[in-house]
């Protein structure tokens, strides 16, 4: 079935759909990762987003529901040079256009993803349009134009959990954590119980009192998707919990959650950073690390408060990376440790948020 592809700029892609008609709005992006497709679909950050695959051939090797990083997929639609139908993996249970259809996913597949890439890339993140209804380009690209975007919504509500539960690790479990649910992905919950946590998953509007009230060692500040600005409720609540004292480690969202609490400005990053392989300095160790990253907005070097110390910088573009409080027990960083598939070069942060809960205690 034939597909259009239209950017509020006035560029469309001519394709077709290997799954699922329709048509949806939504926030072009790219993923420069070779592996991972399913883990993208499924991760909450990517809500209100359209997916392009700069990899030219996704779905090689399927889809298993152990890969799925949340209950349901988040992407709005997925975008490819090739769409592979017939997978060759011992794992897979379904075809990655199997997978689409199941869950109402568009896909689409055949348009030139190095050229939507470098227009992103260019002109930075846009509104688009895809479609296998409306194939005007015209009116397809107005479409585009006239849509709100995500810039000041709240999308952290749409994504996080319905109530709280529990994870417990299969030995001891040496701490209590309690992780706040802004589009938690599920890899970041094993990580934590492998290092010998209780991980209480709490939604995003829990008050610093009903967490507090669960006896936690340390606080976890997740991921999740879009603008972090109008997240209030969590930033007022981030510095409540900081005030106690308690041991905080941010990921993603949840890094830039902190850094506006404790008064960082935010920044809406031209094109984000969104793959496998970005590299980031460590400035206390002076190494080079490879980090999976997924963010769009990032917190600015200009009037950085005095109370927090950069810690990592993105050498691509110079971007704070990881930060920490220069007296509290608080540290967060931009990248996922937890990747995976991916690089996991700062895996051993988990390690350190329980150093930080075992000195805290003690």
């Amino acid at each position: 079935m034939k597909a259009l592809v239209a950017l509020s700029d006035g560029t469309t892609f001519e394709g077709r759909s290997v799954a699922s008609s329709g048509e949806i709005l939504g926030e072009m992006v790219f993923n420069t990762s070779m592996t991972g497709y399913q883990e993208i679909l499924t991760d909450p950050s990517y809500a209100g987003q359209l997916v392009t695959m700069t990899y030219p051939h996704i779905g090689n090797y399927g889809v298993t529901p152990d890969d799925d990083e949340s209950d349901r997929p988040h992407v709005k639609g997925l975008l490819m040079r090739d769409c592979c139908r017939r997978p060759s993996n011992w794992r897979a249970t379904h075809s990655l256009a199997e997978y689409l259809e199941t869950h109402g996913l568009m896909g689409i597949e055949a348009i030139d993803t190095r050229m939507l890439t470098r227009r992103v890339r260019i002109h930075g993140v846009m509104n688009a349009a895809i479609s296998t209804e409306d194939l005007d380009a015209e009116s397809l690209v107005n479409k585009a134009q006239q849509w709100r975007g995500l810039e000041g919504v709240d999308l952290v509500r749409e994504v996080t959990c319905a109530a709280a539960y529990e994870v417990a690790p299969e030995g001891e479990a040496r701490f209590r954590v309690v992780a706040y649910d802004f589009g938690i992905k599920r890899n970041i919950v094993r990580e934590l119980v492998k290092v010998g946590c209780a991980v209480t998953v709490v939604p995003a509007t829990t008050t610093a009192e009903e967490a507090l009230a669960l006896g936690p060692d340390g606080i976890f500040l997740s991921n999740g998707p879009g603008d972090p600005r109008p997240v209030t409720y969590a930033i007022d609540t981030a510095l409540q919990l900081a005030e106690t004292g308690k041991p905080i480690f941010g990921i993603c969202l949840g890094h830039e959650i902190l850094g506006i609490a404790f008064g960082a400005e935010i920044f809406h990053l031209k094109f984000g950073h969104r793959g496998a392989n970005q590299p980031i300095k460590d400035l206390d160790s002076n190494r080079i690390l490879i980090t999976a990253e997924n963010h769009g907005w990032g917190i600015s070097s200009e009037r950085f408060p005095e109370t927090l110390e950069v810690t990592r910088r993105n050498l691509n573009d110079g971007c704070i990376e990881g930060m920490r409080h220069r007296d509290l027990p608080i540290f967060s960083i931009q990248c996922h440790p937890e990747a995976s598939p991916g690089p996991h070069d700062s895996v051993g942060l988990f390690r350190h948020f329980v150093e930080l809960m075992d000195k805290n205690r003690n």
